[in-house]
């Protein structure tokens, strides 16, 4: 092993979002005087790789190469990060001192952190490579301490070893490396009913509608007025996460270092009015932000213009695009970032803006200001706006009986759950998308409106000086209102209701 030369290709992938750019571990064992040369844009942990993969070959009864060893992780121009690449180097060097045939590597992907003593530990951020190494027909070999990321992945191409000898000894014809566990049963975690919010009929309509089309909601509301409540229960009416989209969101969670899990029930996301655009959007080491750990599910914004204003202007884009790309010197990283946003506020700084008890102690100037905190542009891209009044004393102690206007008042989850997932069924056999994602040119072939229901559109951008965009946003919500409707057109009652929805200054007022 010590004279040995040769050169070796070895496969694995970096970190870079969902991803997971293939790299090519390339080792070169030469004439020349001792020396371990790792080259490829490594970042510090993949640098001190090097000691870690010398121990560990050592430590497990291997004589390290005594010659001139070049390490090169192509692309050069990626950056490489993670004690992940120290098993396909510990591999790389193996075969390059002939202990493998070169078929051997062939169609396989290696990955993880040695310990000085040969074991692999517990690897980080593995899951978005594991399941790009099988999509590509990769047998994938990962540590056993990852057993968890590799059952989720389903497939039988994953297999784990708990050592380097382990691996070792499969390379060259000797026991085979045990299967991925079968993946676990989808979880769904318990969400609040519906039915236990008391009155605000008109902000659970508006609930109801934003789970039908997907549509972002402002609620606007003194402090205990129920906005937190409403805003709480909307992944209950939203139809469970697929298989494709519970594996996403599993491996944004992997991306973000944390423990994933296979979960029916969509994520709901509720940063604190402290969290800066980094936590936001993403940020330190390239990991997904709140916005990509929403995805799929809801972001909660409380207390909205609390927020710092450029974390609430890094939201305007991904409302757009459902993207978030994060920008570094060396390198971009995109994230899927398609989340549905609630947002909630106080009417004014002390929350009691209009209240009939005369509560209300903010001048103009202070109310005006709290209100321009956030931008125009932000509040023109969410499509909702509601306002929650505080609830009066039968209401709190369960004195009133909803009358038949107001039957979903007391409706449980379930039952507007279903009505919600009818709605959306019409809207993806109709256009394949939900009425929020419809594009301009879409909008208007699939939103027609009559003679009666033009004249009530006209007076509306009129009178409430509504922009291209929100007068647009006020078509899609009265397309979902007619889909929850089941009535095939839109009419000037789904309209009505829309435009209501669209109407911030009586909201804010």
């Amino acid at each position: 092993m010590a004279r040995s030369s040769g050169v070796s290709t070895v496969l694995s992938r970096a970190p870079a979002g969902l991803a997971a750019p293939m790299v090519r571990v390339e080792v070169h064992l030469g004439p020349g005087l001792p020396a371990f040369f790792l080259v490829g844009l490594p970042e510090a942990v993949v640098r001190e790789s090097r000691e870690r993969v010398r121990s560990a070959l050592v430590t497990a009864g291997f004589e390290f190469p005594v010659g001139r060893l070049t390490v090169n992780l192509s692309p050069a121009d990626l950056p490489k990060e993670g004690g992940r690449f120290d098993l396909p180097i510990a591999v790389g060097i193996l075969a390059a001192c002939g202990q493998f045939a070169s078929h051997t590597l062939a169609r396989r992907e290696f990955y993880g952190e040695l310990g000085l003593g040969g074991e692999l530990r517990d690897t980080p951020k593995l899951l978005p490579a594991l399941v790009a190494g099988c999509r590509a027909g990769a047998e994938v070999i990962a540590p056993a301490a990852n057993a968890l990321e590799a059952s989720l992945v389903g497939a039988p191409g994953v297999k784990l070893a708990a050592h380097l000898l382990d691996v070792h000894r499969a390379l060259r014809g000797g026991a085979g490396l045990a299967c991925a566990p079968q993946r676990p049963p989808p979880t769904s975690a318990e969400v609040p009913d519906l039915a236990d919010v008391h009155g605000q009929y008109a902000a659970k309509r508006a609930l109801e509608i934003a789970a039908a089309g997907s549509h972002g909601l402002l609620m606007v509301g003194p402090p205990g007025s129920g906005k937190t409540l409403l805003a709480q229960r909307l992944p209950g009416l939203l139809p469970p996460l697929t298989a494709d989209e519970a594996l996403e969101v599993a491996s944004l969670e992997s991306a973000a270092g944390r423990r994933p899990s296979l979960q029916l029930t969509r994520p709901f996301r509720c940063p604190q009015h402290t969290a800066s655009a980094a936590a936001l959007i993403g940020g330190g080491s390239l990991r997904p932000g709140e916005l990509s750990l929403a995805h799929s599910g809801v972001l909660f914004l409380d207390e909205l213009p609390e927020f710092a204003r450029n974390a609430l202007e890094a939201l305007r884009e991904p409302l757009e695009s459902g993207v978030v790309v994060l920008s570094r010197a060396k390198r971009n990283v995109e994230f899927p970032a398609r989340f549905q946003l609630v947002a909630a506020m106080n009417p004014c700084p002390c929350g009691y803006a209009g209240d009939p008890r005369g509560r209300c102690r903010c001048t103009g100037d202070q109310v005006a200001r709290y209100r321009g905190r956030v931008s125009g542009p932000l509040i023109d891209r969410i499509d909702m706006h509601v306002a929650l009044m505080t609830l009066s004393v039968d209401h709190l102690i369960g004195g009133v009986r909803p009358t038949h206007d107001d039957r979903i008042a007391v409706e449980s989850s379930a039952t507007v759950a279903a009505r919600v997932a009818a709605a959306r069924q019409r809207q993806l056999e109709r256009q394949g998308k939900l009425n929020a994602r419809l594009t301009l040119p879409e909008v208007a072939r699939l939103c027609p409106l009559g003679r009666k229901s033009r004249i009530l559109a006209g007076t509306a951008i009129e009178r409430l000086g509504l922009s291209a965009r929100g007068f647009h946003r006020v078509l899609k919500l009265a397309r979902t209102c007619a889909d929850l409707a089941g009535v095939p057109v839109i009419r000037v009652r789904d309209l009505s209701e829309a435009v209501q929805f669209r109407t911030l200054e009586r909201v804010t007022c």
